[in-house]
C-alpha cells in the first residue's frame, strides 16, 4: 500500500508508530515547500502548497493525518482522491475541529473515550467514523528500576497554565510544612507564547523560600532516565487528551496520581484521582507514611497496569490495521469505478 504521512506538529507520539507503518507499506512524508521571494511571497506559497498537498494525496493510496489540524483542514477541501485517516489528539478539538471536512475523512482516531464523546456530540453526522486508540508507551525503555524511597515528587509537561505547576507549587509548599524532606521536580520546556507563566512559577519558588526543594529541569530529551529520579508523579492538568507522560511514570513503576480531567479515569483507578489540592495532599501524605513493601506493591501494580493497557506494540498494530481497512475500502472503490 503506498501510504501517505503529513505531519507538522511534534513527533513525540508517533516515531514509534511510523517505524512500524514503514516495515509493512510503502511510506512517503509530504514536506512543505516555501520560496523567500521579494513579492507575491505569500501568495505563490500558498498556491504551491495546495498544489503540493493534492499531489501528495493522488499520488498515494491512503494518508494519515497524525495530527487533525491546519495540513488535515487544507487536505479535506479537495476532491476526494484517497482514503484519509488522522489522530486527533485534544488540541486539535478546540483549534481545527469546525475548519476540517469531516465528510471526505474514512476514520478519526480519538485518543481516549471522552475525546470521542466530545468529538460525536459536537460532530454527531460522522461519529460512525470516529474510534478510540489509546497513547502509549514503549515499556522496554521505560521499566522499573530499584529504588529507596526518598519523597521526591515529580511532573513533566509543556510549563503552560494549562497543566497547573503553579498550583501544584502551592499545594507542595503547604506539604512540606507536614513532611520536610520532600522535594518537587519539574520537567519541561517553556513555551514562548506563555514565557511570564515561567518566570512566575520561579518567583513564587523564590517567594515561599523553596529554592532548596523544587528543581527545574527545563526540556528532558532522554526522559526514561529522569522518571527514576521520582518516587511519585503528579498530572495536574485540567484538560488533557489522554496524557502520556503518567504513562511513561507508570510504566517506569512511579506512584501516579492525576488531577480528575475528563478521561483521567481511562488512564488511572478512580482511588489514584484527586480533586482538590486537600486530596492530592492526603494521598502523597498516605504512601509517604505506608510500609516499604506496601510502596512497592503499589510501584508494581502502575507497572502492571501500564503492561496491560499503554504497550506501544498494541497501539501501532492497531493504527496499522486502520489504515489497511481504509486502504482496503479505498482500493475497492476503485475497482468498481
Amino acid at each position: 500500500m503506498r501510504l501517505g504521512i503529513l505531519i507538522e506538529e511534534t513527533w513525540d507520539f508517533f516515531q514509534e508508530i511510523y517505524t512500524e507503518l514503514s516495515k509493512h507499506h510503502q511510506t512517503s512524508l509530504f514536506k512543505r515547500r516555501e520560496l523567500q521571494l521579494p513579492i507575491f511571497r505569500e501568495r505563490v506559497n500558498r498556491y504551491m502548497f495546495h498544489s503540493d498537498i493534492q499531489s501528495f494525496m493522488r499520488a498515494n493510496d491512503v494518508v494519515f493525518f497524525e495530527w487533525a489540524s491546519g495540513l488535515l483542514a487544507t487536505g479535506t477541501h479537495f476532491s476526494k482522491r484517497c482514503g484519509i485517516v488522522t489522530r486527533l489528539h485534544r488540541y486539535e478539538m478546540y483549534q481545527w475541529a469546525e475548519r476540517i471536512n469531516w465528510s471526505v475523512v474514512d476514520r478519526v482516531i480519538l485518543v481516549s473515550q471522552a475525546k470521542q464523546r466530545e468529538f460525536n456530540m459536537r460532530f454527531p453526522g460522522y461519529a460512525h467514523k470516529s474510534i478510540v486508540v489509546s497513547p502509549s508507551t514503549s515499556l522496554i525503555k521505560f521499566s522499573p528500576r530499584p529504588r529507596r524511597f526518598e519523597g521526591d515528587i515529580g511532573i513533566l509537561c509543556h510549563l503552560t497554565p494549562r497543566k497547573r505547576v503553579y498550583e501544584l507549587i502551592l499545594a507542595f509548599y503547604e506539604l512540606t510544612k507536614k513532611r520536610d524532606y520532600l522535594r518537587l521536580h519539574i520537567a519541561g520546556g517553556q513555551d514562548p507564547a506563555y514565557e511570564d507563566y515561567y518566570s512566575t512559577l520561579q518567583y513564587i519558588v523564590r517567594k515561599l523560600g523553596l529554592q532548596d526543594k523544587v528543581i527545574f529541569y527545563g526540556h528532558i530529551t532522554e526522559t526514561w532516565d529522569w522518571y527514576h529520579r521520582i518516587d511519585i508523579f503528579i498530572s495536574n492538568s485540567y484538560s488533557e487528551g489522554l496524557q502520556v507522560a503518567p504513562m511513561e511514570a507508570m510504566a517506569s513503576g512511579c506512584y501516579c496520581l492525576a488531577h480528575c480531567w475528563d478521561g483521567a479515569d481511562e488512564l488511572l483507578p478512580e482511588e489514584n484521582l484527586f480533586f482538590t489540592n486537600g486530596e492530592l495532599q492526603e494521598k502523597i501524605l498516605n504512601y509517604c507514611d505506608i510500609l516499604e513493601s506496601e510502596r512497592q506493591r503499589i510501584r508494581e501494580h502502575m507497572r502492571t497496569l501500564a503492561v496491560e493497557k499503554f504497550d506501544i506494540n498494541q497501539t501501532k498494530t492497531q493504527i496499522r490495521q486502520i489504515l489497511e481497512e481504509v486502504g482496503a475500502i479505498s482500493y475497492e472503490k476503485k475497482v468498481n469505478r
